[in-house]
């Protein structure tokens, strides 16, 4: 018997955004499952405007999977997470140990791909760019997602993410927060209607 889809399956647990009120709460499933599905997006835009060269199918996996490590470390509040370089580099080393667990709770003959994919940023650094910037897209939706609720302990972070997405200066970025992410604003009753 192997652990890991049924370990992998308990993303769902870890509750996001500790340290904030969430009128919606948002788990690491939905995150992960979010950031995969805007990675996807973000290659596709890349490729088809700004001739780009990514499979957009492989970012999405390389997204599935991209925080797995947070099963067993349960999800760090970035200002506490980026405080400095020490803690950074022991939370670091803490994700990889992580990981490793992870990774042995499958088959042998099956940890080197899935290895792969769950490190891919030491194996396919390519994609770290689009992963990265489908994660902050991902958090800073959720901003826009929590005051439009009327929640708003989300306008800080929903600033400061939107300087780190414009920061970015990748154009597939650009093009997905001028085209797509307005509707993110929207109630139901508005969306679907051009």
């Amino acid at each position: 018997m192997y652990d890991f889809f049924a370990f992998i399956n308990r993303m769902k647990y870890i509750e996001r955004w500790g340290l904030m009120r969430n009128i919606v709460s948002d788990n690491l499933q939905e995150h992960c499952f979010q950031t995969a599905m805007l990675a996807h997006a973000l290659c596709f835009i890349d490729n088809k405007y700004f001739g780009g060269k990514l499979v957009p199918e492989r970012a999405a996996l390389y997204a599935l999977y991209h925080d797995s490590a947070e099963i067993i470390t349960g999800d760090m509040p970035s200002p506490v997470k980026y405080y400095n370089s020490s803690i950074r580099g022991t939370y670091r080393e803490i994700e990889e140990n992580a990981q490793n667990q992870i990774i042995g709770m499958l088959p042998e003959d099956f940890r080197e791909e899935y290895g792969r994919i769950i490190n891919y940023e030491n194996e396919d650094a390519q994609y770290i760019p689009i992963v990265k910037a489908a994660d902050k897209l991902t958090a800073y939706l959720k901003c826009v997602e929590e005051e439009r609720c009327g929640n708003v302990d989300f306008s800080s972070a929903r600033k400061s993410l939107e300087k780190i997405i414009n920061d970015m200066d990748m154009p597939c970025v650009k093009y997905f927060m001028d085209n797509f992410a307005g509707s993110y604003d929207k109630p139901l009753d508005e969306l679907g209607r051009n």
